[in-house]
């Protein structure tokens, strides 16, 4: 364990083996980072947070602060973070309140690049690119292998699916599908996130589903009940699929369309 002279570490904080705490950084109580993890100068880690192995976090982070939200009375709630992601400068990661989940929790592989914001009770999967100043309020739920464009905000309880794209300077108000590009302001639909598809190794048939089950969605004149009705009706044994048509029934806030 390699900790600058600088840094303050809390006694009550757990720090396991090979970690590095770069000079001025503060590691509050109830902090538990684990083994590999760097942490660059100046960050600021309080508790309960629970960061995972081999993480880098850079210089100006800041992990596990209070939520900005005024209904918070002070509760235990907690900030867990997973193994191998990399949190870039001054990005802001809040823990929750006592509502919805409970915790504020980010997956593994994941890359937060500067100045992102993650707010209380937002749930974030694996491999999820959130380019620099893309801000998430309040109980969003981000799925594996989103990515979200720089300086786009994405408006609280929305939920963004699998395998999506959300450009750049984009504001999303409501739930975004799984596999496809949105941009705008008010964000709205551009077809599937085909290069991301095609660089995760979807296959063409896969795809072509896609394909199908979107121009029945977006570009029908049906209702969503009778497209996700019709979809089921035309294809069958896509899991990927059955996960969009799902999504959306499942949606409290709309999708863009």
């Amino acid at each position: 364990m390699g900790v600058h002279p600088t840094a303050i570490v809390s006694s009550e904080a757990t720090v396991e083996e090979d970690v590095e705490i770069g000079p001025y950084s503060i590691i509050g109580a109830d902090v538990r980072i684990g083994k590999g993890t760097v942490i660059g100068p100046h960050a600021v880690i309080e508790g309960p947070t629970r960061i995972g192995i081999n993480c880098r976090i850079f210089p100006f982070a800041s992990i596990g602060g209070p939520p900005q939200d005024l209904k918070f009375g002070g509760e235990r709630c907690e900030v867990i973070i997973g193994n191998n992601n990399t949190i870039r400068e001054f990005v802001t990661i809040h823990r929750a309140t006592a509502a919805d989940i409970a915790m504020t929790c980010i997956g593994d592989n994941n890359l937060l690049m500067a100045y992102c914001h993650v707010a209380h009770n937002c749930k974030l999967g694996n491999n999820i690119v959130m380019a620099n100043s893309a801000n998430l309020a309040g109980h969003i739920h981000v799925e594996d292998y989103a990515i979200i464009g720089g300086l786009s905000g994405v408006h609280q309880f929305t939920r963004i699916g699998c395998h999506a794209m959300i450009s750049g300077a984009s504001a999303v108000t409501q739930d975004v599908p799984p596999y496809v590009t949105v941009a705008g302001n008010h964000a709205r639909p551009y077809g599937l996130n085909l290069i991301g598809l095609k660089r995760r190794g979807f296959s063409k048939e896969t795809v072509e589903y896609l394909k199908k089950a979107y121009r029945i969605i977006f570009r029908s004149s049906l209702l969503l009940s009778a497209a996700a009705e019709k979809i089921r009706e035309e294809i069958k044994g896509s899991s990927e699929v059955d996960h969009f048509v799902e999504f959306i029934e499942k949606s409290e806030r709309g999708v863009c369309r």
